[in-house]
């Protein structure tokens, strides 16, 4: 294979940004963000080095979800602009040499949607069967609802017909019946709309939720539309994304164990999703960062199962969402929570955090960038969410997933440059205290060669030119310092080698890295290091410290 080819499968190490656009920046002074500010912010992104634009909702809605809660699949909400901004935003951005994919809500609507308005005036409306209804009384389902704090049951009584509808999620989001073919059309008819208009794909909200749906039909001997595998639905939309463009992505939310997540990669097959979030990873990221051992990371990078060439794993370490510890035992996540959020208005649901990392490190700026570097060297396409670049902070004050949701810091001054709106008309108050635009702002990080911003942008030019880590094989190397992650990524004749110190102290790792004399070019920093005729070498590292080697063999003429 030919680093030439990698261009075909342009997810395997792509950047991924995702940010909301009514927080990002408003162009005309209504307190809400819009799609003519983030075209003026394109060439924000493309400095930073950004290659994939992921755009939370942008659809109408009554945004009682922050958008989650679509009342026009086929919409733009007016408050953000129109179908020609956005039209705008991509093909700048794709200009800048940024695809851009967008949050597409297959599992449900809000209760607003002609669909549910309609289907809920009567039994025989021809919309009935596009939501999931049921005549009895539900059983109790408490321990099933995603919101403990604001649901008790995922059915709720409709007055009107007297039967009860599910809703996964709020009681304002009914589910959709995937299971009936008219609605599984539409949707696929939504996603054929948005990619004319120039979407390279969709992330994929809620996978597991509509899947159960179709599973749960599928028993239901009287109904021979429903696919008998359910996973057939998620193979018939990544075959219609693909014919439709073909190289666009489907990007799922699946947060399982990996045993199961292979199953929406399509297994072997590797039909269904292209590629998914490791919330495993990501949570045992954090269990390592509380205890200062890698031994829970190592652990769940080795037990990732192996995946076919067209997919791959999105890394992140902190999304638009709760930073969920879900997957932890209720020991491990009392770990972390007593390290990141030990106050009770730092945590949420009972399962996550609602903090951003800075945060959560106490602002220092070694362990910041210990983290960012371990997240771009590991094996995946690293996402970012907006503002992680400045280190913004969160608002404890607002509530639930709102406290990480505030706006865009571009400047000191007022709102922080994202609106001149008076602040009482923001979308959302500006973070205060330390975290503040005062303190914290891309126009002056932009000017500062030492700052977190500038120090993201180098990860991705580094991470950018290592294909490694995004294709190649990973392998945690074996040495005996707890704190200590060194790992090597191998891709055809080339291979990476990088080493993360979690602890406070300095060390030195010995570490076998071939089996012959080799070179050892620093991607990070100026430096280089040789190793003996064995392929040995000790690496000094400092507190919180960091190396990315190239393995340079012979006449190598990779650019180090």
């Amino acid at each position: 294979m030919r680093v030439t080819d990698t261009s075909d499968q342009w997810w395997k190490i792509a950047v991924i940004y995702c940010l909301d656009v009514e927080t990002f920046y408003d162009s005309d002074g209504d307190g809400i963000g819009d799609l003519g500010g983030l075209a003026e912010r394109v060439d924000y992104l493309a400095e930073l080095g950004v290659t994939c634009l992921w755009l939370m909702p942008f659809y109408p809605t009554p945004d009682r979800d922050d958008g989650y809660d679509v009342t026009d699949l086929y919409g733009v909400d007016h408050r953000l602009g129109t179908h020609g901004q956005l039209v705008e935003v991509i093909r700048t951005a794709n200009d800048r040499g940024i695809r851009v994919i967008a949050d597409v809500v297959i599992n449900h609507t809000s209760d607003q949607h002609p669909w549910f308005k309609a289907a809920r005036r009567s039994k025989d409306n021809r919309y009935r069967d596009w939501y999931v209804w049921r005549a009895d009384a539900p059983p109790d389902t408490s321990d099933q609802v995603v919101f403990p704090d604001r649901e008790d049951s995922i059915w709720e009584k409709d007055p009107r017909t007297g039967e009860w509808y599910l809703h996964h999620f709020y009681r304002y989001q009914p589910d959709l019946n995937v299971a009936n073919q008219a609605v599984r059309d539409e949707i696929a008819r939504t996603m054929g709309f948005w990619l004319e208009l120039g979407l390279d794909g969709f992330r994929v909200d809620a996978v597991p939720f509509f899947i159960d749906d179709v599973e749960t039909a599928a028993a239901d001997p009287g109904r021979p539309d429903v696919p008998a595998d359910p996973h057939q639905y998620l193979r018939d939309l990544r075959a219609f994304v693909n014919r439709r463009k073909g190289n666009a992505i489907l990007l799922g939310e699946v947060n399982l164990p990996h045993r199961d997540q292979k199953k929406f990669f399509g297994g072997n097959a590797a039909d269904e999703l292209h590629m998914m979030f490791d919330f495993i990873t990501m949570q045992n990221l954090y269990l390592s960062l509380a205890r200062g051992d890698v031994r829970p990371l190592a652990k769940a990078l080795r037990q990732r199962p192996a995946i076919q060439p067209s997919c791959q794993w999105a890394t992140f370490v902190r999304n638009h969402d709760e930073l969920t510890l879900d997957k932890l035992t209720d020991a491990q996540r009392q770990e972390v929570f007593d390290a990141f959020g030990p106050e009770p208005e730092m945590q949420i649901y009972g399962r996550g955090l609602k903090r951003r990392l800075p945060g959560m490190l106490d602002g220092d700026p070694r362990r910041l960038r210990l983290v960012y570097a371990l997240l771009f060297s590991l094996p995946g396409t690293p996402t970012i969410f907006y503002g992680e670049e400045l280190g913004m902070g969160e608002d404890l004050a607002q509530e639930g997933r709102m406290a990480v949701r505030t706006p865009m810091q571009w400047t000191s001054g007022r709102n922080g440059g994202f609106s001149t709106a008076p602040p009482r008309k923001l979308v959302s108050p500006v973070v205060e205290g330390g975290y503040g635009p005062a303190h914290v702002n891309a126009a002056q990080q932009r000017r500062d060669p030492d700052s977190l911003w500038s120090f993201i942008r180098g990860l991705i030019a580094a991470y950018r030119s290592c294909p490694e880590l995004g294709w190649g094989t990973f392998e945690v190397l074996p040495q005996p310092d707890h704190a200590v992650l060194a790992h090597r990524s191998a891709w055809e004749d080339a291979a990476v080698i990088a080493v993360h110190n979690l602890g406070a102290e300095p060390t030195e790792v010995d570490l076998t890295v071939a089996d012959r004399e080799v070179l050892l070019v620093d991607l990070l920093q100026p430096g280089e290091e040789r190793t003996d005729d064995r392929g040995r070498v000790t690496l000094a590292l400092d507190g919180y410290g960091y190396r990315w080697l190239r393995v340079h063999v012979g006449d190598d003429a990779r650019l180090p």
